[in-house]
């Protein structure tokens, strides 16, 4: 399943501290990263796309950074995933 990450920085937390810490970070095992983002902006600091087996990798994830960002983490799909799934209540409710 697909997941959206989006992390909001807190205060107590500096640029250089995350940043040192990403740097040797690994997703963790049943994990797969499928994109990751560092907008410029101080209200957001990543956005990371990502899949996962189950969501004890996800929890994982979470325990590794919640002290340094506020975490929300949303199911998700592809655009394409969800078109698909348009067509198909579409069709279920015309027929």
């Amino acid at each position: 399943m697909l997941f959206v990450v989006i992390g909001k920085p807190k205060a107590a937390s500096s640029g250089k501290e995350r940043i040192a810490r990403r740097v040797s970070w690994e997703y963790p095992a049943g994990m797969r990263m499928i994109a990751e983002y560092w907008p410029m902006s101080t209200e957001i600091a990543v956005i990371a796309v990502a899949e996962a087996d189950n969501v004890a990798s996800i929890m994982s994830a979470i325990v590794d950074w919640d002290d340094v960002f506020d975490l929300t983490v949303t199911p998700t799909m592809t655009a394409e995933q969800g078109l698909e799934l348009a067509r198909q209540m579409q069709a279920s409710s015309s027929a």
